[in-house]
Parts: C-alpha cells; structure tokens; sequence
C-alpha cells in the first residue's frame, strides 16, 4: 500500500469519525447546551487519550522549540476553526455554512501546492473540482446573499486550512497522540470558559451515553486528521475529506429516517467516482 493509499484511508477514517462524533450530537436534539456539550466531551475524549497513551506508552513532550511553536500554531487554528465556524453555523443556513467549509479540499492542495512545494497536476485538481461539483448537489446552498456569517464560515477554512499545515510540517518524531492530546485539552478550555456565561444543564443517563459516545468518535478524528497529514501528498488525499457527506447521508437515512432525493443521489456518486478514479490512478502510477 503507498503512502497516498494509506492517506486516503486515514482520510476516511478520520470523516468517518467526525461524522459519527456529529450524529452523537445531534441525538442530543438541543438537551444540552453546545459549550457544556463540547466541554464534558473534552474531558471524557482528554481522559481517553491520556489511558490510550499510557496502555501504548506514545505520549511524551520531548520536543524541539519549532515543533512547540508549530502545535500552538495549530491549537490556535483549532480553536479559532470552532468558534468561527460554530459562529456562523447558528446565524446562517446549514447548507450555506457547509458548502463554504467544503472549499477546504481545494483550499489545503493550493496551500501545500504555495507554501509546501508540493506538486499538483491538472488531474488532481479536476478531480478536486468534480467532487466539489458533486458536493453542491448534496446540500445546494440557498440564495441568501453573502453576509458577515459567510465571512466566519470562510475564516474557519482558513483556520484549518492552516492547521492542517502546520501539522505538515511536524517533525516526524512527534507522536501524533501527543498532539491530539493537545488539541482535545486547548478545545475543552475554550469550550469550558464558552459555557460560563451560557449556564448548565442536567443530564440524564441516555445524554451522558451520547457525550461518552461522542467522546470516543471524536478521538479517533482528532488522532486520525492528525496522522493523514503526516503521509502521502495532500492533493491526493484532499478529496477524499468529501467522503464525510457520504458518511452523513448514510446514517441520516439509517438514524433519522431521512433519505435523500434523487439529486442528492447523483452527488453522492460523483463524489464516490471521483475518489475511485484517483484511487484507480494511484494505483496504476505505483505499478
């Protein structure tokens, strides 16, 4: 398996991840107030790093000065993406919010293409477009003009564009669990002073399964988005960051009953066909 291969199944793995950590939140229907939600779920995803890290014993803070520099960069990027994103999420139309995040395949292959001196061919990028083509036909943003919340959604894609970056440029010797324990326990202190002025709510035992739940999905995307970045070329891997709408619609259907039409459908195929031809391509080029 080449590195682009392993790349795009991390990349799935890791959309996979987050959607399911989405879906948990979702089933939650508002009980919960977001920051006390984000905030219990970083502690419980923060302990789970910690045990996982002390079972594999991969967790240290050995490192240089750059690399320390690098992961407040990215925890800055990782905070500054949620509350951007979670700003303009509550203010403006789902679809619109979603179809401007899914400018980040394009927005991360141009960044490592402009900053990182990696290559990206014609094909690459049209397999890139096509996706993003097949993406605006799942969730058809509606004509509501372009406002400030427009302009928060697209400072989140350049916050994770960035971060995703800078986790490029780590040096091979950090353990990628080091830095997902980072990023859960900068996310969590953000979320936890987030909640103060937005008050608490009292849980129930099916809302604590649903934050345990949640805990757990969102630690395997944490780890994963970390390790995709660290393998392959991140134009190959981009598109497959298209597959969450994929992961979406399925356990929409399976969860809350809510099955997509027809346009949808065909979105949802190209989407599949653009990441096999790039898979088939990968495939022929290694041979």
């Amino acid at each position: 398996m080449s590195n682009n291969v392993f790349g795009a199944l991390l990349m799935m793995a890791s959309m996979a991840s987050f959607t399911f950590n989405d879906t948990f939140i979702k089933m939650t229907d508002g009980a919960v107030p977001l920051w006390q939600l984000l905030f219990l779920r970083g502690v419980l995803t923060t302990m789970l790093i910690l045990g996982l890290g002390y079972v594999l014993r991969t967790i240290h803070f050995r490192m240089s000065g750059r690399d320390w520099r690098l992961i407040g960069m990215r925890c800055l990027s990782e905070i500054g993406a949620a509350y951007f994103f979670l700003s303009a999420l509550f203010q403006m139309p789902l679809a619109n919010a979603i179809a401007i995040l899914q400018v980040l395949p394009l927005a991360v292959s141009l960044g490592a293409a402009l900053f990182l001196g990696e290559g990206l061919g014609w094909r690459r990028m049209t397999a890139i477009l096509i996706g993003f083509c097949g993406m605006l036909l799942i969730v058809r943003p509606g004509p509501d003009g372009f406002s400030i919340w427009s302009i928060y959604a697209l400072l989140a894609v350049l916050c994770v564009t960035c971060r995703d970056l800078v986790t490029r440029q780590l040096s091979r010797d950090v353990p990628s669990l080091t830095v997902t324990l980072i990023a859960a326990i900068s996310v969590t202190i953000f979320a936890g002073v987030a909640s103060v002025p937005q008050g608490w709510a009292v849980l129930t035992p099916n809302l604590w399964s649903l934050i345990v739940g949640s805990s757990i999905f969102i630690l395997g995307g944490y780890f994963f988005s970390v390790q995709v970045m660290r393998q392959g070329d991140i134009s190959f891997i981009a598109p497959f960051r298209y597959t969450s709408l994929i992961f979406a619609l399925a356990l929409g259907w399976l969860i809350f009953d809510d099955w997509p039409d027809g346009i949808t459908l065909i979105g949802a195929g190209i989407i599949v066909a653009t990441g096999l031809f790039t898979l088939y391509r990968e495939r022929n080029a290694a041979r």
